[in-house]
């Protein structure tokens, strides 16, 4: 019998367990990750921090002998601030320091939508500059070729973007609908590989962050015409760099769900919020409503999820319902469902005894496939998102998915 330093011998039966049996799958997936490489932890290009240093600049002036506010403050502040501003003022601290104004929950949205297009040019200039840098290995120019081609698209007319830091691999949210007066509000947290050149996608664009949020938009409106909805695809967190050590582990987990909470903490009072969780997003938005979500999240949809860091939903401590959906095809259910020191992600939120609402996933394309137009997977997606409980299509086993709703 093989034996693993440091497990121990299990005592007499144990290996017929299933816990044995999840903890030996567990370590037959980290030997097939270390052999073909993937366990290693692939580093984000270090090209300094715009971000931080436009914070700092904003930190150390003063407009019309007035200190500005920490860049970092509430929501409700920086409101006010702005507020007390007129329209010059605005727009000259809009033009200095473009990066902190666009990441600023609390500035108004059409100020931010204003600044990330500044921002956008800024490091689009920057992406260019490198394409022409010998200094750079050609595979480096490319990458600095297909940047300053996103950045241009992304700064296109009609477009709000919510949020962009060209730091490492890159941040972004975009915003569909009319966000300053939705009723509802849907956040897609994306998994892994997600950053600004993944951010949108020409094949399979349902995919990326950008094609979930504007699919999932089409569909709000399309199932409920009437509502007043909006659609953030929200990649403002450092997700893991492909299926390594990161993915498996809950840190990356932990940073985004306080930047989660940020953006949450930021969105109107008066709108129902869903949160729509993908893969390792799923993970994200379990250790945000692990760790205490304002009540106007109102539910939490995880698809192709690894878990969410938690052996049931009642543990998730939230008041919102917890939804969850995956299709026939996922490889995801291949992963063992179980959390040790640290490694894994917990219970599957699919499995009878977590106690999430399942909805049927008939139609999606297997992993990256959900948000797919025509699929059930979508639809349903929609009706939570809009508030239409009662058209949602159930998995055929699950009793407890349509019941009290409300």
């Amino acid at each position: 019998m093989t034996s693993f330093p440091g497990l121990g011998a299990p005592p007499f039966g144990f290996l017929q367990s299933a816990a044995w049996r999840a903890v030996l799958a567990l370590l037959v997936v980290f030997v097939m990750l270390a052999t073909t490489g993937w366990t290693a932890v692939r580093g984000h290009k270090d090209t300094g921090d715009p971000l931080a240093s436009a914070r700092t600049a904003w930190a150390h002036a003063t407009l019309r002998g007035r200190h500005l506010p920490d860049p970092l403050a509430s929501p409700g502040v920086l409101a006010g601030f702005f507020a007390s501003l007129g329209r010059v003022d605005r727009a000259a601290l809009v033009t200095r320091y473009p990066l902190a104004v666009g990441n600023m929950s609390g500035a108004p949205l059409a100020l931010r939508y204003r600044a990330n297009r500044i921002a956008l040019d800024q490091a689009r200039a920057v992406e260019r500059r490198r394409t022409a840098d010998r200094r750079l290995t050609p595979v480096g120019r490319q990458e600095a070729a297909h940047l300053a081609d996103r950045f241009a698209a992304m700064r296109a007319s009609g477009r709000q973007i919510l949020a962009f830091d060209p730091a490492g691999g890159g941040r972004a949210a975009e915003v569909f609908g009319d966000l300053a007066h939705a009723r509802r509000v849907s956040v897609v947290v994306p998994g892994v590989d997600t950053n600004l050149s993944t951010f949108e996608r020409v094949e399979r664009p349902m995919s990326a962050p950008a094609g979930m949020g504007r699919s999932l938009y089409a569909a709000e409106r399309a199932a409920r015409p009437g509502t007043r909805t909006a659609v953030i695809a929200w990649a403002d967190y450092t997700a893991p760099a492909g299926l390594g050590i990161e993915a498996v582990t809950g840190q990356l987990a932990a940073a985004g769900a306080v930047r989660l909470r940020a953006l949450v903490d930021g969105l109107p009072r008066s709108a129902a919020v869903a949160l729509f969780c993908h893969s390792y997003g799923s993970v994200v938005c379990g250790v945000a409503a692990r760790n205490g979500l304002p009540p106007t999240v109102r539910d939490i949809v995880v698809a192709g999820s690894p878990g969410m860091r938690v052996p049931n939903a009642a543990a998730l401590h939230t008041r919102g319902r917890i939804w969850a959906t995956r299709d026939a095809d996922d490889w995801i259910q291949d992963v063992p469902y179980l959390e040790i020191g640290g490694i894994g992600h917990g219970a599957d939120p699919v499995a009878p005894g977590f106690g999430a609402r399942v909805l049927s996933a008939a139609g999606a394309e297997g992993h990256a496939g959900y948000f797919v137009p025509g699929s059930g997977s979508l639809r349903n997606f929609a009706l939570v998102g809009v508030g239409a409980f009662g058209g949602v299509t159930c998995a055929a086993d699950d009793r407890y998915c349509a019941a009290d709703l409300s």
